[in-house]
């Protein structure tokens, strides 16, 4: 309800202009439900809620005016049903929601969701639901149309069944538009694949059934599958511009579907399924590249024209081809047609830094979220359009990955002030204490809008490469301490390892070198003893030079870390204080460098993964077919004459011999 209501809104002027209408049947998810949009901020006049069964009980209904308890209708509808429930049909041959589609079975009530919402959908509306596969082919459908799409003699017809004979009307009927097949286990709880279905009351037969298969575009997220903001924009822009995409979408028209017995399975329509890797059979005895393999790459050598000529060399009157360049990634780089179109790529981007600056940063107080993102996703969108390969959903999703993280910031800036990045406050975790109860406890500083790594990389560079020298100190040290860890023998082990002899023992290196002190017989207090044991001249490879060296590295890795800290307390407080005093100016140039940066940079190295996609491809066809069977049987043949010569040269007793003999023969056969 807030997402599609969210959505909604950016598409309507003024404020509180959306009604919800919501029924359920859980009461602790109903109660949930009109928390959720109270707590959004929709007025309590806007929430129309009920808890009772959608299927039992007709709703929602006029409650005032002439059309009092008549069923109301509405814009939209979203729905994610419980998938194939059990319900009672019962005596419902006649409700209105179902009397002129059918029944849906017992045992699966999911079409019985779907025409209860389509019975409530306005004329102009538009209904999505999420539904499993089944109820694309679930049923037997009626038989009233032959192969051909002819209508049959009225004694050749035969009825459906319940889910069948309702998909059949729904198709008739001209109702169902769209059908978006969705990834495996996108939804908690279920792993099961599931779809869309896009329902209206009124479409044109013309426009056919869209179908889509969405079901590769994800990303792993634990043990869920997830569709990324581009997979989401890329289903709604085929469904918005009903587009035919080889091998993710298709309008399909009524007749195929009827030719297909209603059969909606989205596998008879849109194939997604990756093509096998094809091996040439003269490539594999003889050697060379099938041109009809180069050829597959054909949207880059017609974007690039001269490219394929300077890599491949074609074989005189055969169809196949050699690799000529010996680096395929430099002579990518170096071709005319390349260096065009990444000029071509940077002019054609120029101006981003620009727009994201105006719409981000110069109106910072006054930026609204949903506008900002159509304007700058529609600019990105139409200029990585007009440049070929570049995936323009790719562009789209580095924009989407940053966004949240920059409306968070906004949404802070415009409900607190500018000054707001000027916040430095308490940072605060969860600890255990004795008793295993969590409690909150302050640890450290942050700031509000700027992460203190940030300010300190933009403003701190000295401090921080002296932290950083004085930490290559520490891991040296370490480095060392390991590899005398290492090389110690089961004496030496046991004496300055602790039990499990996984690490050195304080404790055991502390006694061991007092011993040494008190057999030297050092003077003076502890510290002054210590200093004499370090700089004594121990015998090398000696148990005590041995320790004389760990104490040192031991010694000087703690001096250093006291000095760190000591730094890192002073670069915080400089960091504190820079941030509480940021000028305008530099709050600009942070906020540029936090929000608008990343996604310049990413944008621009599209075009150079792009070309080693391409240099990895080439390399990559160029390595199947780069050792042929021919190639082989002479390294084989070349071998074995080698082998009969060096035994030719082995001596021996008689029966030696004629063994030697007998291996050649076989050997060369």
């Amino acid at each position: 309800l807030i997402t599609i209501g969210k959505a909604v809104s950016r598409h309507i002027s003024g404020e509180n202009c959306v009604k919800y209408y919501a029924q359920e049947l859980k009461e602790n998810t109903y109660n949930l439900t009109r928390m959720n949009l109270v707590m959004r901020g929709i007025i309590p006049q806007n929430i129309i809620t009920r808890c009772a069964d959608t299927l039992e009980d007709d709703w929602p209904v006029h409650e005032e005016g002439s059309d009092i308890d008549k069923p109301l209708a509405v814009d939209a509808v979203v729905s994610n049903p419980p998938y194939s429930l059990h319900w009672s049909n019962t005596n419902k041959e006649n409700d209105p929601r179902f009397a002129n589609y059918g029944l849906a079975p017992k045992t699966k009530a999911d079409y019985a969701f779907l025409l209860h919402e389509l019975h409530h959908l306005k004329a102009d509306g538009i209904l999505t639901i999420v539904l499993p596969h089944g109820v694309l082919f679930r049923g037997k459908t009626p038989k009233v149309y032959d192969a051909e799409g002819n209508l049959l003699p009225d004694d050749k017809r035969e009825e459906g069944q319940a889910e069948g004979q309702i998909r059949a009307n729904l198709i008739e009927k001209n109702n169902i538009d769209a059908i978006i097949g969705l990834p495996a286990g996108i939804f908690f709880g279920t792993e099961i694949p599931t779809i869309i279905m896009v329902l209206k009351k009124q479409k044109r037969t013309e426009d056919g059934v869209l179908i889509i298969d969405a079901s590769k575009g994800f990303v792993k997220d634990g043990k869920q599958n997830k569709l990324r903001a581009c997979d989401i924009r890329k289903i709604a822009d085929t469904y918005r511009d009903r587009a035919n995409i080889p091998g993710f979408s298709r309008v399909v028209s009524r007749e195929e579907i009827r030719r297909n017995d209603y059969n909606l399975n989205i596998p008879r329509y849109v194939d997604s399924s990756e093509s096998a890797e094809k091996f040439d059979i003269y490539s594999i005895m003889f050697g060379g590249i099938p041109n009809s393999e180069i050829d597959e790459l054909s949207e880059y050598w017609q974007t690039f024209p001269s490219l394929r000529n300077e890599v491949f060399a074609e074989v005189d009157g055969k169809p196949y081809s050699t690799l000529r360049a010996g680096d395929v990634a430099a002579a990518i780089l170096r071709n005319n047609d390349v260096a065009a179109y990444l000029n071509n790529y940077q002019q054609c981007f120029g101006t981003l830094r620009q727009v994201l600056y105006s719409r981000l940063v110069d109106h910072v107080e006054t930026v609204k979220e949903m506008e900002a993102q159509d304007l700058i996703s529609a600019h990105i969108l139409a200029r990585a359009e007009r440049m070929p390969i570049i995936d323009k959903y790719h562009a789209y999703q580095i924009l989407a990955d940053k966004w949240q993280e920059i409306i968070g910031d906004i949404e802070i800036i415009q409900s607190e002030g500018v000054a707001a990045c000027n916040v430095v406050e308490p940072k605060y975790k969860m600890v255990k204490d004795k008793n295993g109860l969590e409690t909150e406890v302050q640890a450290g500083v942050k700031s509000r809008i700027f992460s203190f790594e940030m300010i300190q990389k933009q403003y701190f560079t000295e401090q921080l490469e002296a932290i950083k020298k004085l930490q290559a100190y520490i891991e040296s040290n370490d480095a060392e301490l390991n590899t005398l860890f290492e090389n110690l023998d089961e004496d030496e082990q046991e004496v300055l390892l602790d039990d499990e002899k996984a690490k050195w023992s304080a404790d055991a290196i502390k006694k061991a070198t007092k011993e040494i002190i008190t057999d030297l017989g050092f003077k003076g207090k502890a510290a002054k003893q210590q200093e004499q044991f370090l700089e004594y001249c121990f015998e090398d490879d000696s148990f005590e030079a041995l320790l004389q060296t760990v104490v040192k590295l031991q010694d000087e890795t703690k001096k250093i870390k006291k000095v760190i800290k000591e730094l890192n307390d002073e670069l915080e407080s400089l960091t504190i204080e820079k941030i509480q005093g940021l000028t305008m100016l530099e709050i600009n140039q942070l906020l540029e460098l936090k929000w608008i940066k990343p996604i310049v940079t990413k944008i621009d190295a599209l075009p150079g993964n792009m070309l080693l996609s391409l240099s990895e491809k080439i390399t990559a066809l160029n390595e199947k077919y780069a050792t042929s069977f021919t190639d082989i049987e002479n390294e084989i043949k070349a071998s074995t004459n080698s082998l009969a010569n060096m035994v030719n040269q082995l001596t021996g007793d008689e029966f030696s011999i004629i063994g030697l003999e007998k291996l050649i023969g076989k050997t060369q056969n």
